[in-house]
């Protein structure tokens, strides 16, 4: 019952005090330009990096970034600037052993 209180109280501070969504849910703020910049804002970690793929955790579930050529021009405890050639962004809600 708390949690969905709190999730009550989120959806009404959003709407009432025009608070941003993404700050209010805890979700993260992906800006990309074209396909060669992208900064993401509120995740909770980097879990894998190559120069092909960044993989980062969420609150709920993980981002995926597939491409080649990166290189992370700006690390932060809850923000990355990657650079290189973006060819999918991919949201994974899923664990890998397949439950939620």
């Amino acid at each position: 019952m708390a949690k969905k209180w709190g999730q009550l109280v989120r959806n009404w501070m959003t709407k009432n005090m025009d608070l941003p969504q993404d700050v209010m849910m805890d979700l993260p703020r992906i800006t990309m330009i074209g396909q060669i910049h992208i900064y993401i804002e509120n995740h909770k970690g980097l879990l894998t990096f190559t120069d092909k793929e960044l993989r980062l955790l969420l609150k709920q579930g993980q981002l995926l970034i597939k491409g080649k050529s990166f290189v992370i021009k700006t690390i932060l405890p809850e923000e990355i600037l990657l650079e290189g050639r973006i060819d999918q962004v991919i949201y994974i809600t899923e664990n890998p052993g397949g439950t939620k």
